[in-house]
């Protein structure tokens, strides 16, 4: 199998990369290198990178035409950086995808299309979501919607390719993926706790921290996605990938503290501090995973304590390096 993953050197890409890899697949990597890095990627012979942007339609027209499969992952993601960047944020996300589908569809290849559990939008029900379920979005003045927005007009065109032009398009919908190599500079809240944590800095929460998330281990992820793109009955189908479990993220705060055995402050700060006045914010985000269950015959089992102990040491080893 010969396989193209954009935004191949950020976080979930990188382990997608190395579990292809070990399963014996030939591997091409097109990332820009905005987010993501070089150093997320273990030199292998069957491993191509190319340092240029899913959006250059000549470059992604020959990566394309050598592979069996293409898994989009290529994206502006993380809300600091949606927030800061709209434009970027909205010209990558759609282009992006436009390119993909459309020479995808030119070549006849199955595409994995990264979505994203931010396509709910603001949900005031403590509830799993479902994928058929209603999705709630603030104004369009509202930035962070942006990238909900332009997420689920990727997933539209998707759908839209294979139901009149017959392309095998599959459709996960990441619930907060988290694990070793991802940064917190974008927002992400697990490193960016762990990281003030071992460096006895205040851990910073936004809002009052009642807000509830389920986290996923980046391999069962991976593990979730490769399922589905071997499976030919979730070919036109949006899944969500994603842990049933909760927690607040008040109450991760505390985890992460006792779990590093550090005395960081836990200091809440709100949204309007830290993005800027007008933004919004989601309480609840729990996926309903009875479909991935069905399709993949798979569900994410990493619970967070040990996904959190991996952060942590992955983390720390910079540290240790430094001081033997």
């Amino acid at each position: 199998m010969k396989v193209l993953i954009t935004g191949g050197a950020g976080f979930i890409g990188s382990h997608l990369a190395d579990h292809l890899l070990e399963r014996g697949c030939e591997v091409w990597v097109i990332d820009d290198l905005s987010s993501g890095s070089l150093d997320n990627l273990h030199p292998h012979p069957r491993l191509h990178v190319v340092i240029d942007s899913v959006t250059n339609e000549a470059v992604m027209n020959e990566l394309t035409h050598r592979v069996d499969h293409v898994y989009h992952l290529a994206a502006v993601v993380g809300v600091r950086l949606v927030v800061e960047s709209p434009v970027r944020t909205l010209e990558v996300n759609l282009r992006g995808t436009e390119v993909v589908l459309k020479l995808a569809h030119r070549f006849g290849k199955r595409v994995l299309l990264a979505s994203t559990s931010e396509v709910y939008g603001r949900q005031g029900e403590n509830r799993p979501l479902s994928e058929d379920g209603e999705r709630i979005y603030g104004p369009t003045t509202v930035g962070r919607w942006s990238y909900a927005a332009a997420k689920a007009i990727d997933e539209f065109l998707g759908l839209a390719y294979h139901r009149e032009r017959g392309l095998e398009v599959v459709i996960p919908r990441f619930f907060n993926t988290v694990g070793p190599r991802q940064t917190g500079r974008y927002g992400m809240v697990i490193p960016r706790f762990v990281e003030a944590a071992l460096a006895g800095a205040p851990i910073i929460v936004h809002g009052d921290g009642s807000q509830r998330r389920s986290f996923t281990y980046v391999g069962d992820a991976v593990q979730a996605i490769t399922r589905l793109m071997a499976a030919p009955q979730a070919v036109g189908e949006v899944i969500n990938v994603g842990s049933g479990a909760q927690i607040s993220i008040l109450e991760l705060a505390h985890l992460v503290r006792e779990m590093v055995g550090s005395d960081s402050e836990i200091r809440t700060v709100s949204y309007e501090e830290a993005y800027g006045p007008g933004f919004e914010d989601m309480r609840f985000r729990q996926p309903c995973t009875r479909k991935l269950e069905r399709l993949a015959g798979f569900c994410p089992r990493v619970p967070l304590e040990a996904i959190l102990r991996q952060v942590i040491d992955h983390a720390s080893r910079p540290m240790l390096e430094a001081a033997s």
